[in-house]
């Protein structure tokens, strides 16, 4: 359509019995409304609204759906004429609940709490942009599929209050795990929640499909989640981040020895801090100055406090000198070799007849390094 918009042209269109021409017209109009296209003056632009209200009620679905496909993305849409697209069934809602900047929150937060509303929920939730309050009302439906693309949509604002409830509401989610394991960026502590999640998983897997002893199944499953969550901590969590990933670790009974001793062995001391620090119950400050304090008594009262074993004691010990003199050389692989000489040392100073160790506790020692380096 070109030209003028008239009254005669509202005309012919509210009179055309066919819904084709309407929706072709329809179409051309929408198009020239948008401020992008400065075709039409106020008046008409008021003209072309009125017309737009009249069609979002038109009894031809075809026609309400040109009219939302057109107007999805215009800034300036009248609040009114938008929200009776998006109310209106899929076909016509669906682009504009994803694409129109119009809608308020409120408006999206009643749609997503209406009645058979699943695919208006899982267009809300790939917005561009999906507040805390929106977001927090679609996790709050039960719709996987629309779960599964907000956590997935990098533009959704998901607080770790929010995220720690799609784990537990979803847990039996692949497609919820899959989508949040994708999130660029995670706080260290849901990391750790979906990390123990997917290996109780994969152990029930193991035991259930593959035959496997419950025993074999568990320690092995145990060895993958923890270098998994060394490897959370290899992506530098820290203050506030790490000490509230050491509680969640702690508050769900993984904060192992094993899983203590692997991230000392990688070098992560901060980690080793803080969690000292939770299970002897210290402020993590108290705890550094123990740790750190140039002799074994401050260490090793901690480490009793904590009521870590006493058989890793002379490897925690060893660690933490080592790790005083070590660091990471800054080269390719850095981190898998600077792991390779702190067990290289740690094995040297055991096998040292000065370290008055017993042969038993050697081989235990020696055979868990072995088992952390791996």
């Amino acid at each position: 359509m070109t030209g003028s918009l008239s009254q005669e042209d509202v005309a012919r269109l509210m009179a055309d019995p066919s819904p084709d021409v309407r929706a072709e017209t329809t179409s051309k109009i929408a198009a020239q409304y948008d401020r992008k296209y400065p075709r039409m003056t106020e008046a008409e632009r008021r003209l072309a609204e009125e017309i737009f209200r009249k069609l979002a009620h038109d009894a031809e679905v075809l026609v309400r759906e040109a009219l939302a496909a057109n107007l999805k993305s215009t800034p300036d849409l009248p609040h009114d004429l938008a929200l009776s697209l998006a109310k209106d069934v899929d076909s016509v809602s669906l682009p504009v609940l994803k694409y129109s900047e119009v809608l308020t929150d409120d408006d999206l937060i009643e749609i997503v709490r209406g009645e058979n509303a699943a695919a208006k929920q899982v267009a809300i939730a790939q917005r561009a942009t999906v507040s805390t309050a929106v977001a927090d009302a679609l996790i709050d439906t039960g719709n996987e599929t629309a779960v599964a693309r907000l956590v997935a949509n990098e533009g959704a604002e998901l607080t770790e209050e929010a995220l720690g409830r799609v784990l537990i509401d979803y847990n039996a989610s692949e497609e919820v795990a899959e989508s949040i394991s994708r999130r660029p960026v995670l706080p260290p502590a849901i990391s750790e929640q979906l990390v123990s999640a997917m290996a109780q998983k994969l152990e029930n897997y193991l035991v259930s499909k593959h035959d496997l002893p419950a025993d074999a199944a568990a320690n092995l499953i145990l060895q993958t989640r923890e270098r998994a969550t060394v490897s959370l901590l290899s992506r530098g969590a820290s203050g506030a981040d790490l000490e509230e990933l050491v509680y969640q670790i702690h508050v769900n009974g993984r904060l192992t020895p094993s899983l203590i001793i692997r991230a000392l062995c990688v070098g992560d001391m901060a980690f080793f801090e803080a969690a000292l620090a939770r299970l002897a119950n210290v402020p993590l400050m108290n705890a550094r100055k123990l740790i750190h304090d140039g002799g074994d008594l401050g260490l090793t009262s901690i480490y009793e406090k904590a009521k870590m074993p006493e058989r890793l004691f002379s490897a925690v010990r060893a660690a933490v000198q080592i790790l005083e003199e070590e660091d990471y050389d800054g080269g390719r692989n850095d981190r898998e070799r600077f792991v390779a000489r702190i067990i290289e040392r740690l094995l040297t100073q055991f096998e040292d007849p000065a370290s008055k160790m017993s042969q038993d506790d050697i081989d235990y020692l020696m055979n868990k390094l072995r088992q952390l380096a791996a």
